[in-house]
């Protein structure tokens, strides 16, 4: 910025986005001392650099408020945990799947561990069984194993991922939640049933 930029030329930008051409370095530091503005390096790669005439507040506005609007398009998935244990109770389970789903239609991956105390690790199936349970339920929320149980340690783990378009993804909703009523079935003939026959 003004006195630290060093290159002999550089391409000028005036503060309204107008091309000023190739200037010295010092006669575009003059011209934008004149306006009270400052002179701003903003591609320092391109022959030759290129500067733009602007206030360096608005400029540093601008930027900030740039970088949100791609950090927001961008957001990164977060690694979340959930831990339990291979004889664990019904109801600490349904929460423990009820969180993990939740991680998963935010739009982050869930790492699942299963931990073996003492004799425990001797059955590792019963850990397997639960981790079938939660991926069968994450695939009703469009999740996906992306690292399958893996036995490390006392511990089986495995990385759960949300598919591409499943963040907040509502489930598609039964219609008036019932059945459709049965089709009448005609007859052969095309005609009405008779009346039942009165008693």
């Amino acid at each position: 910025m003004n006195e630290r930029i060093r290159h002999p030329q550089i391409r000028v930008i005036g503060e309204d986005g107008e091309q000023l051409g190739i200037l010295a370095s010092r006669d575009a530091l003059a011209m934008a001392r004149e306006k009270g503005l400052d002179l701003i390096e903003v591609a320092p790669q391109a022959q030759p650099p290129v500067c733009r005439i602007i206030d360096y507040g608005k400029y540093k506005y601008e930027q900030a408020k740039k970088d949100r609007e791609s950090s927001k398009k961008h957001k990164q998935s977060d690694l979340k945990g959930i831990k339990m244990f291979p004889h664990i109770d019904q109801h600490d389970f349904d929460v423990k799947v009820r969180s993990a789903l939740k991680f998963l239609q935010e739009g982050d991956k869930v790492k699942v561990t299963v931990a073996f105390k003492g004799r425990e690790i001797t059955h590792p199936e019963f850990g397997r069984l639960q981790m079938d349970k939660i991926i069968a339920a994450a695939a009703e929320v469009g999740g996906q194993v992306e690292k399958p149980p893996l036995m490390e340690g006392r511990q089986m783990t495995m990385i759960l991922s949300p598919s591409s378009g499943s963040k907040n993804k509502p489930a598609a909703p039964k219609p008036n939640g019932a059945a459709p009523p049965p089709a009448a079935v005609p007859k052969p003939n095309g005609a009405a049933p008779p009346p039942p026959a009165a008693r």
